[in-house]
């Protein structure tokens, strides 16, 4: 048995936990639409064709924000397909997935569904092939309430009310080769300025994120970063960036440790930002929207035969994950909690079926992922305040990263309940944890939950949905409190009087 501990001290302040940390991402790619949020027909379809099954699992999920529609499908985007009767919308060849687009669900039905939903929604524009005057118009037909060409056109359309959206993306991975109108940092960075200067005439409020790196892999990360803020700093608000993370090679324990790679992401994307901003001498600071993030096995995508003709919502990109998946997810979510201060929006990439915590079967049922459950519990009990927690713990050897701590932690308090949120890297040992609370007073362990196994490689199904799910953690103990971490595992330790 490994023996580690961490501090828990009020004083030791982040900053508030942001609610946009727990943003999904629906894209018209593969299912994550159709027959995965929409589905006429299906058993559980509302008015509105959207799937109830779904809308409760994402109730329940916790999800606060959802960007949309894409992506890289939104860099061949015409958003005014997807509005209007049924009968008069075109489809079209989408040329990011080679799949048909039927146009059938549009952005008067995504607000829809984000309202039953109880999200935000956060739309992207497309800056591939189209540009200021198509940001001008969606924006337009989004947000004035009437008197104009487009919000007639919306009203017209049966949304009486504009639909309030605050945050816009200003393209997706511009720097990308494989992007549809991929650009050099100065061409998208003067664009992106255009883009946002222009619509700051429409709405001085909104909040823009401009494009950051695709990768910390890229080989224009970092120079990227800093020629698009030369260009834009003074007009956005945030700064993007995209990671995605799978085992290599069977090194469990290298993949485990993910979230270092995304921690130094950010340190770097925020070092490079506060650069720009000390050379502007601006007393504005631009953060992070980490707004595509998660486990994505792409070495499977990248053996995918492309498709011979152009189908509509084929399955694509659909991993199955195993709890070591969840594990993971649990390490990304609590370095996106850690650094609460620089990242202020985030979306795990995506909600259902594609890449997603949610699966489901056309006019069949849907389960949870095990990736479901680190983020659902993170959504529901992280509050008030980001607390920093430094634990002191073994640390042992990746290929990758060098040494890394077996335990990787953060925690939220609210003044009433502190919640410790923590994984156990080790891939066969577990950790007794001791949490030094003599900050926080009178307190005890009034809840401590766990997700483990002794298949790290366990899935859950629709015939076994729950194979892989938080059980009590019974591991307990006081005086000092002190958890019992399994190997491989996520775990939520809520503390209170």
């Amino acid at each position: 048995m490994h023996q580690a501990s961490l501090t828990i001290d009020p004083a030791l302040r982040v900053a508030p936990v942001r609610r946009r940390t727990f943003g999904t991402f629906v894209e018209h790619l593969g299912r994550c639409v159709y027959t995965g949020i929409h589905e006429p027909g299906h058993p559980t379809a509302d008015e509105d064709g959207f799937r109830q099954d779904v809308l409760a699992l994402t109730r329940e999920l916790g999800v606060t924000t959802v960007r949309y529609p894409g992506g890289n499908f939104v860099s061949g985007y015409r958003w005014e397909d997807g509005i209007g009767p049924l009968a008069d919308r075109p489809a079209r060849l989408d040329l990011a997935w080679h799949c048909t687009e039927p146009n059938h669900v549009g952005v008067d039905e995504l607000v829809r569904w984000a309202r039953k939903a109880g999200v935000e929604p956060m739309m992207a524009v497309n800056l591939g092939t189209r540009g200021v005057q198509e940001a001008l118009d969606v924006l337009e037909y989004c947000n004035i309430p009437s008197g104009t060409r487009w919000s007639d056109l919306r009203v017209a359309n049966g949304a009486a009310d504009p639909h309030g959206i605050r945050m816009w993306c200003l393209g997706n991975e511009m720097d990308g080769p494989w992007q549809i109108g991929h650009k050099t940092a100065r061409e998208y960075g003067r664009l992106a300025a255009e883009t946002a200067r222009a619509m700051r005439m429409i709405d001085p409020d909104l909040e823009l994120v401009a494009c950051g790196s695709s990768g910390s892999g890229m080989p224009t990360f970092g120079s990227w970063e800093a020629e698009v803020l030369d260009e834009a700093y003074d007009h956005v608000d945030l700064i993007s960036c995209h990671a995605y993370y799978e085992e290599k090679d069977g090194d469990l324990g290298g993949f485990l440790a993910c979230s270092t790679d995304m921690e130094n992401f950010i340190a770097s994307v925020v070092a490079t930002a506060d650069h720009v901003r000390a050379k502007r001498r601006s007393a504005k600071r631009v953060n992070v929207s980490f707004d595509e993030w998660n486990v994505w096995y792409q070495s499977r995508f990248a053996a995918q035969e492309p498709f011979r003709d152009w189908p509509v919502a084929p399955p694509l990109l659909e991993d199955r994950y195993h709890l070591a998946d969840a594990v993971a997810v649990g390490g990304l979510l609590i370095t996106l909690l850690r650094n609460s201060d620089r990242v202020t929006a985030a979306c795990q990439a995506q909600l259902v079926n594609v890449i997603g915590p949610i699966m489901t079967e056309p006019g069949g049922r849907a389960w949870r992922q095990t990736i479901f459950h680190p983020f659902a519990q993170a959504a529901r009990y992280a509050s008030g305040d980001v607390l920093r927690v430094d634990p002191v713990s073994p640390l042992y050897e990746t290929a990758e990263f060098g040494d890394v701590p077996l335990v990787h932690a953060v925690a939220t308090h609210d003044g009433d309940h502190t919640t410790v949120f923590a994984v156990n890297r080790s891939v066969d040992r577990p950790v007794e944890l001791t949490l030094d609370t003599r900050a926080l007073g009178d307190v005890r362990v009034i809840e401590a939950m766990t997700l483990s196994g002794p298949d790290v490689y366990a899935v859950n199904t629709a015939d076994a949905p729950d194979r892989v799910a938080p059980r009590p953690n019974t591991g307990v103990g006081a005086s000092p409190l002190r958890v019992m971490l399994p190997p491989v595992s996520w775990n939520v330790v809520r503390l209170g009087r």
